[in-house]
């Protein structure tokens, strides 16, 4: 399978949770502005929610409510990532191999254990069963323990690399979000100057109303950003101290238990 193809169906397993991530972030929006009361200080703040906003005409379009929604999709994806890994951990605990100190594998021995990972009926991007078949299915085959770590060491580089790219999309939101609100601040501050054209007459409401765009995106902005980015660190550092925990666990009680006549 292709590298796009794989991406396209790891990010279309994340799809469910970021439908219902999206729709909170509406709620979020369609409950608490009114809540708030329209031209309330916090609603201003949070939402831009005001009648002397340059947005309220298109409300609840404003960059505000845009950024709640993009921080919504990687909240969403990021759930499902941390979903997936849950189910990781839950293949490490039923002891799929033998883990005792003294079991030594003969070749004739992995077909079980071949048809135990195939009953699991796991998706192929998991990682302790795909390790399992693999290395399980090259030894069959092969008889060869050097060809089985080759192509136990070549997969597990290419799960490495899946996981990192797996997190593209929330790097991109990590970047979009900030500059979502710098966008944000340059549109408030001409508003602002548009407001200021004229000598004799300074429209103050439209100045007012800019300035609040340009500040209080920016912050919004960096808070959002900032929560992704943690919570981006926390659940990939997870996932891959899972992906570390299958590799060490094929090569205990797999790799180094497996008997060959080479």
């Amino acid at each position: 399978m292709a590298e796009g193809s794989s991406d396209r169906r790891l990010f279309r397993g994340s799809l469910p949770a970021i439908a219902v991530a999206v729709a909170l972030a509406c709620l979020f929006i369609a409950i608490g502005a009114p809540l708030l009361g329209l031209n309330s200080e916090m609603a201003v703040f949070l939402f831009d929610y005001s009648d002397k906003s340059f947005f309220w005409p298109v409300y609840p379009f404003t960059i505000q409510n845009l950024m709640y929604v993009m921080t919504a999709v990687g909240l969403g994806d990021l759930w499902a990532r941390w979903r997936a890994t849950s189910r990781e951990s839950v293949y490490l605990r039923m002891k799929l191999l033998p883990e005792d100190d003294n079991t030594i594998l003969q070749i004739d021995e992995l077909g079980p254990i071949r048809r135990r990972v195939a009953g699991l009926k796991a998706d192929e991007y998991a990682f302790l069963p795909r390790l399992l078949d693999l290395s399980v299915l090259q030894l069959m085959t092969s008889k060869s323990l050097d060809q089985t770590v080759a192509i136990f060491t070549s997969t597990l580089d290419l799960m490495t690399h899946r996981v990192d790219l797996s997190y593209q999309t929330s790097r991109f939101l990590v970047w979009f979000i900030p500059t979502t609100g710098f966008i944000g601040t340059v549109v408030g501050i001409s508003i602002s100057l548009e407001g200021m054209k004229d000598s004799r007459a300074i429209a103050f409401d439209k100045v007012t109303a800019g300035l609040a765009v340009a500040f209080y995106t920016t912050i919004i902005a960096l808070v959002l950003s900032a929560v992704l980015v943690f919570l981006q660190n926390v659940v990939q550092r997870r996932e891959e101290l899972t992906l570390n925990r299958a590799a060490d666990y094929c090569l205990k009680n797999l790799v180094n238990r497996v008997y060959t006549h080479e």
